[in-house]
């Protein structure tokens, strides 16, 4: 959700009209402003009409439709940029759809066997999902063609399926791969470049109401580019002087990020040729540039203007440099641990952690609910029931109420268009145009929300399952149907009756944020014993101030996902808000010094960093026992000719934040 959708959600709850949809709902409905992937869009359209064009001519349609259905796994699942995590992205899901559409099948028409079957394939699924990305479309995956295999009368022998499935997803993975050796490292070397873009607009619009914005933007920028440059590194260190290229210049724009609050912080903008010169660098970062430019820059005056001259300096050198050496180069973020050490992390989060369980248990609840309730009652090709839960339940894809409504609102806008071809379109060669033009919209849609995301998948599914069940325009109304019931399941087996879902934990994430601002005041500020150690300390800074910007992050996005809640939680994730927007302030104030002290500002005593810290550490305690924000007295700012004086100022802000109530 983008900041703008979500000050609009924060702002408009509580003056809402009286017969206006409520904000929660409307959020969800708008559309992102997010662009169009045009190179997905002609990938899902040859991805899945291709398959079912090869059926038709074999006289196999059931077999093209299976393959065409993988691919509709892989094409949803093609979410990264760098070509290696693509190949994670898609292959390894469809290893684990592999397995759940072999279980499925061997269940098939065993009854409450298959109940069990499905019951326990959502808990592992659901558990393993907490691990990571990959992980939770692993997952999803596994899940989704367990209850496919379980539903639908598929090919024989069991392994059919399975290796039908499979080879769709293998064939998205192959037109993936096509630009690979035209592109190369082109998506890390983009990804470097555009922080450095997202850097120049932020110190373009430092001093002014723009740059809190500009700023959040140079945070996700970067947090994208470490996390494509040094999870290749883990594997190719010492063997790719380009990468380590990449991470020479990625690491020398820290500095000039650092900077960047001190120069918000001087209240007038600064010359047009600095933002300029970090473009330039961008340039050259995504051409490949080397050379010896000598940055035409204004003379420094302020400790700011000395931070950001010596860093852009820095930057320019190092960025037009051929070959850094590869044994000089760190980690910002330090280098991710080994493939064996991640795995036994892994495995040990699925085991013992709490998280982990209550959701596998939620899903396996719900899943279990489903399919008891299709094996009670006469539910017309009830399959969809699960499907609907499965795809609903998902608290790392967004709001499980929201999404479960707008579920509900895509299903049926995707219906109208799936009657309307099911009705006119004759079966046959035709559906392969058909399935062109609806497989594009799929990459097209999902990049507005959840709802139209939906909107576009289920025509697609309902023409390919069309192709294995051949019920035509009678598959229309029990789907609708189906869809409403899996809501409704999802809704209160997966949702009321789990507290933590509408009481969402959204003020002890945010106190952990506050105290994890008071650490690194203390960190920013701590003394420094020789000289010797001066590097270590420095390196321990930035990795600190990198941690705390990601986390924040993080906070916000929980926070934009509560505001699509219902109340209380989204009045409450409201009402917090202004306070997570004021510790984001804090800690750019705290690094705005922090730059002033490394260029000549006279450093703050310790016992007013001390006061500082327990001050926020106070704030922290307030936070958690209150549901909603209270006033708080704060203490006298202090000299207003110390470095800290900002930093005084934004949590005096911080803690006068008031809400009715307590």
């Amino acid at each position: 959700m983008s900041t703008e959708r979500t000050e609009h959600i924060a702002a408009g709850r509580g003056r809402p009209h009286p017969l206006a949809p409520p904000s929660w709902l409307l959020g969800g409905l708008r559309p992102s402003t997010a662009p169009i992937p045009w190179a997905a869009v002609a990938r899902a359209a040859v991805a899945l009409a291709a398959p079912l064009a090869v059926g038709f001519a074999l006289d196999e349609p059931e077999y093209g439709a299976l393959v065409s259905m993988g691919a509709l796994s892989g094409v949803i699942g093609d979410t990264a940029d760098a070509y290696r995590m693509r190949i994670l992205n898609i292959a390894v899901p469809q290893l684990f759809g592999a397995v759940g559409v072999a279980l499925g099948t061997l269940v098939f028409g065993h009854g409450w066997v298959a109940v069990g079957a499905l019951t326990l394939v959502a808990l592992v699924s659901g558990m393993i999902s907490s691990i990571g990305t990959v992980a939770s479309v692993s997952g999803l995956l596994l899940l989704l063609n367990a209850v496919i295999g379980a539903g639908l009368p598929l090919p024989q022998p069991w392994w059919t399926a399975p290796l039908l499935l499979s080879a769709g997803g293998l064939f998205v993975l192959v037109l993936t791969l096509l630009g690979w050796p035209l592109r190369g490292r082109r998506p890390e070397r983009t990804a470097v470049a555009a922080t450095y873009r997202a850097l120049a607009e932020a110190l373009e619009a430092a001093g002014g109401p723009d740059y809190e914005e500009r700023r959040r933007q140079v945070t996700q920028a970067l947090n994208q580019a470490y996390d494509l440059v040094l999870g290749h590194r883990a594997r190719v260190h010492g063997r790719s002087p380009s990468l380590v290229r990449m991470l020479a210049q990625l690491n020398v724009v820290i500095p000039l990020v650092e900077a960047a609050p001190a120069a918000h912080l001087r209240g007038r903008p600064l010359p047009p040729g600095i933002p300029a010169a970090v473009r330039e660098l961008a340039d050259a970062v995504e051409e490949g540039r080397t050379g010896t430019p000598v940055p035409d820059l204004p003379a420094p005056h302020t400790p700011a203007e000395r931070a950001i001259d010596s860093a852009l300096r820095h930057a320019a050198a190092v960025v037009h440099l051929p070959e850094p050496d590869p044994h000089n180069i760190d980690d910002r973020l330090g280098r991710p641990a080994a493939l064996r050490v991640r795995a036994r992390r892994a495995v040990r989060y699925v085991m013992f952690s709490g998280a982990s369980w209550r959701y596998g248990l939620r899903l396996a609840l719900c899943i279990g609910l489903a399919q008891s309730l299709v094996s009670l009652v006469e539910v017309e090709r009830s399959y969809w029931v699960a499907l609907t839960v499965t795809f609903v339940l998902k608290p790392d894809f967004g709001s499980v109420f929201s999404r479960a409504v707008l579920r509900a609102l895509g299903t049926a806008a995707g219906l109208v268009v799936a009657a309307a071809v099911l009705a006119e379109v004759p079966r046959g060669w035709w559906d392969v145009p058909v399935m062109v033009a609806l497989a594009a919209l799929i990459p097209a849609f999902s990049a507005k929300g959840y709802a139209f995301q939906t909107a576009a998948i289920t025509p697609v599914i309902l023409l390919l399952s069309d192709q294995l069940n051949h019920q035509g325009f009678d598959l229309i109304r029990p789907r609708l149907l189906d869809s409403l019931i899996g809501c409704a399941i999802t809704l209160v087996a997966g949702y009321l009756l789990w507290p933590e879902s509408w009481h969402a934990r959204i003020g002890d994430r945010l106190a952990d944020a506050v105290d994890d601002a008071a650490r690194y005041l203390e960190r920013a500020f701590a003394p420094v014993p020789d000289e010797a150690a001066l590097g270590a300390a420095r390196t321990a800074r930035v990795q600190a101030r990198r941690r705390i910007y990601r986390d924040l992050s993080g906070v916000r996005s929980e926070f934009q996902r509560a505001l699509t809640e219902p109340p209380p939680t989204g009045a409450r994730a409201a009402a917090w808000w202004p306070l997570v927007v004021a510790v984001e302030r804090i800690v750019d104030a705290t690094t705005a010094a922090r730059v002033r002290v490394n260029h000549g500002a006279e450093p703050p005593a310790a016992g007013e960093v001390e006061g500082l810290a327990r001050q926020l550490r106070e704030l922290a305690g307030r936070v958690r026992s209150s549901t909603t924000p209270v006033r708080v007295a704060a203490e006298p700012a202090g000299d207003e000719s110390s470095v800290l004086a900002p930093v005084h100022q934004e949590l005096a802000a911080a803690r006068a934040i008031t809400r009715p109530g307590g």
